[in-house]
């Protein structure tokens, strides 16, 4: 008897973002091979692209979530060199500029402290992005729900009750121009029943 269609798809990707998964189907990575998972917790996002032959690098701060990773990475890539996968923080990365063709950076950015350390990170892996590089986010945003939060960005409290920090459309426009970069997909968010909001920025690097 096959397997359930949910038990084939998770054998091969995971608990992968459904929005990194549209990615890939409309073929973001097929010429990008060397790819950074930034804050990569357990590896979510990971299995597909370590069973295919991808060059994966990861970070986090969590020792845990490093072990993690590194263990599936032995899982489906042995060869990979699991000094690949660091523990550190993503406003110092530990790889050279212009080394990754693409950086996945899903569900992270919302837990920086202020506007200044958010814009760390963000210029941080924008360093190691490699020119005509894809740089693929998911972040809590304001948008959608601006009448229920004090600030349209910075750190707010949500109305599911936790502490975000939040971008507008603007915002995620004005950091576009600013980096040099184009969108490759229109900015999509996703309203959660007014509770929370979550945006999908997906940008390539022009200079």
């Amino acid at each position: 008897m096959n397997a359930a269609p949910s038990i084939e798809l998770r054998s091969q990707f995971g608990d992968i973002d459904i929005y990194l998964f549209d990615q890939l189907l409309r073929g973001r990575f097929d010429g990008r091979r060397r790819i950074l998972d930034a804050g990569c917790g357990s590896g979510r996002n990971l299995p597909f692209l370590l069973s295919r032959g991808f060059e994966v690098f990861a970070i986090d701060e969590d020792p845990a979530a490093v072990k993690a990773v590194r263990k599936l990475a032995e899982q489906f890539a042995p060869a990979l060199a699991l000094d690949n996968i660091r523990q550190g923080t993503l406003h110092a990365l530990p790889w050279s500029d212009g080394r990754m063709d693409a950086i996945i950076c899903s569900a992270v950015l919302h837990f920086a402290r202020d506007r200044t350390h958010f814009e760390r990170i963000l210029d941080e892996m924008w360093r190691v992005l490699a020119l005509g590089g894809l740089f693929f986010a998911r972040l809590a945003s304001s948008i959608g729900i601006e009448s229920l939060i004090d600030e349209t960005v910075g750190r707010v409290r949500l109305p599911d009750g936790s502490d975000r920090f939040v971008v507008d459309e603007r915002y995620l426009l004005d950091r576009t121009y600013e980096l040099g970069a184009t969108l490759l997909d229109p900015i999509k968010t996703t309203n959660v029943q007014q509770q929370r909001c979550m945006t999908t920025w997906v940008v390539q690097k022009n200079r």
